[in-house]
């Protein structure tokens, strides 16, 4: 679509905001794309061109991000918490949400405790923000 000068479709499209960086793809792909980073590439520019369908992806994308950079790794329950109080309609999606929260947490899938910090924070710290730099060039 980027090739076909369908700049502004890509840019609003919800494609990118779906990649869970797993690298799956990049790994598989017979042309040797870096589809991830592409993705990743994607993401960026529609942040910074304000060129997004709706807030929920990037919203969901930056707090996700702001818990890696606090703890060195996910932490779902606040995750999840954040993203429902600001963009799900509680009353009508809570009473299907609460069997699974249960449920995980019962079967130690989350904890409603926020993690401990990873070993190395200072060293994580050091990439992001050699990661941030290496980004605005």
């Amino acid at each position: 679509m980027l090739r076909a000068g369908m700049r502004e479709d890509v840019m609003k499209s919800n494609t990118p905001w779906m990649c869970v960086s797993c690298y799956y793809c990049t790994v598989r792909c017979p042309q040797d794309i870096h589809i991830t980073d592409v993705m990743y590439t994607l993401k960026n520019m529609s942040l910074e061109a304000k060129q997004y369908s709706n807030k929920t992806a990037p919203d969901f994308s930056k707090t996700f991000i702001s818990m890696v950079e606090r703890y060195g790794r996910s932490f779902e329950i606040g995750l999840a918490g954040i993203h429902s109080a600001t963009h799900v309609r509680l009353a009508t999606r809570l009473p299907k949400m609460v069997p699974m929260a249960l449920g995980m947490l019962t079967k130690k899938g989350m904890s409603p405790f926020p993690p401990k910090r990873i070993k190395g924070m200072d060293q994580l710290k050091k990439i992001l923000k050699r990661a941030k730099e290496l980004e605005s060039e």
